[in-house]
């Protein structure tokens, strides 16, 4: 696939860089479930496939149209967030350092814990709403990979990408940056100056709930890139082939899916914003986030669907609200078409600092008059 940036995102999306079939006239991409691929008389390859924990049709495709919304090198798809993260970790090497913040994605970071204990690898974390921590932390020609979320899960403070990967490349490091919430419809990670993308693409870049995968995009097809490539075929982190089309079907309809929540979810934290039974609203497209003037800076075409509230009181008053919600389902993850809630501390690690009143929002397609409802009748009633 070529790229196509004179177009506009959207239509790039609609898309999806296929062509029709000059043959039957298919105007959808077609599933190629195989897993291994002939040779001729000659012994050689009749295409350009081997065996598809290397490389497959279908999966080929869903990365070339992730590097061309990234605007990125080269990208991979995995069979899950946490096989993509898992891989670029593995680069690290024995006495390096790597930097990420003291809330972000619990899976990330207890897989980070684990692996820093058991291979004398420095893991340092920072305050992400102290701006100045960053770079009190990492340490020149020790550090490795710097790893930010923005905005954080599920706080939805605001790193400043472009400084992080200053800070990142003045130590010697590289910069990642988990854009799952903040994928290239609003953020561009890569040119804000990040090495590597990562999109957990079970949540908006699928956007239906219906499959696990993680989508990894580089700036440069570099050496660490290669190993990251030798990771996944390796170890068979590489998704299916019916998997990766579902997931193609699901990233054609992104920015219109990204644009109605972002707009939901603007006016849910604003009408929520003054509450009396909410202690505070989570969310960077709100005037009063601390972070807002860095989101208008890198993020376009909204502020996401994801926002969290702190309800006044504790455990026990948050859970109150969540079991009483209607529409909105009591369920983990986020992105699909359906809103979610999540009792975040319910289910992170004990090390983790969220605050035990916080519910995550996961704002999805529905009426944003309804939703707000929702939360209105539950919030009586808790």
């Amino acid at each position: 696939m070529t790229r196509t940036s004179d177009q506009s995102m959207s239509t790039r999306l609609a898309h999806a860089g296929y062509t029709i079939d000059k043959s039957t006239g298919a105007v959808i991409p077609p599933i190629q479930p195989s897993t291994t691929f002939a040779r001729d008389e000659n012994y050689e390859l009749i295409g350009d496939y081997v065996y598809s924990r290397t490389q497959s049709p279908n999966n080929e495709h869903v990365e070339q149209l992730a590097a061309d919304l990234d605007n990125g090198a080269e990208a991979l798809l995995f069979s899950s967030g946490m096989a993509a993260i898992t891989s670029v970790f593995e680069t690290v090497k024995m006495g390096q350092q790597i930097v990420a913040p003291t809330i972000m994605y619990y899976g990330a970071q207890d897989w980070l814990r684990w692996i820093a204990e058991r291979r004398n690898i420095e893991l340092s974390l920072f305050d992400p709403t102290d701006p100045e921590a960053l770079q009190r932390t990492i340490k020149p020609k020790k550090a490795a990979i710097v790893w930010i979320e923005t905005p954080v899960n599920p706080t939805w403070d605001v790193i400043d990408i472009e400084q992080a990967a200053g800070l990142a490349h003045a130590a010697g490091a590289i910069l990642g940056v988990d854009a799952t919430v903040a994928p290239p419809v609003t953020t561009q990670a890569l040119q804000l100056g990040a090495d590597l993308v990562f999109h957990s693409a079970t949540k908006y870049m699928n956007g239906h709930s219906d499959l696990t995968a993680g989508i990894l995009v580089t700036k440069q097809a570099d050496a660490r890139w290669q190993e990251i490539k030798f990771v996944r075929e390796h170890s068979g982190g590489v998704l299916g082939s019916f998997e990766a089309w579902l997931l193609l079907r699901g990233m054609r309809t992104l920015a219109l899916r990204f644009e109605r929540a972002s707009n939901s979810a603007l006016k849910i934290a604003r009408h929520f914003a003054n509450h009396p039974k909410l202690e505070a609203v989570l969310y960077p497209g709100l005037e009063s986030h601390p972070g807002h003037a860095i989101a208008r800076r890198q993020m376009r075409n909204g502020f996401g669907g994801m926002l969290s509230i702190c309800v006044t009181g504790g455990a026990k008053e948050a859970l109150a609200v969540a079991v009483n919600l209607k529409l909105f389902i009591p369920a983990t993850s986020l992105g699909g078409v359906e809103s979610l809630v999540e009792h975040r501390a319910s289910v992170e690690s004990p090390l983790s600092k969220v605050k035990p009143n916080l519910l995550r929002l996961s704002i999805g397609i529905e009426e944003p008059a309804d939703l707000i409802a929702d939360l209105e009748q539950a919030l009586d009633h808790a």
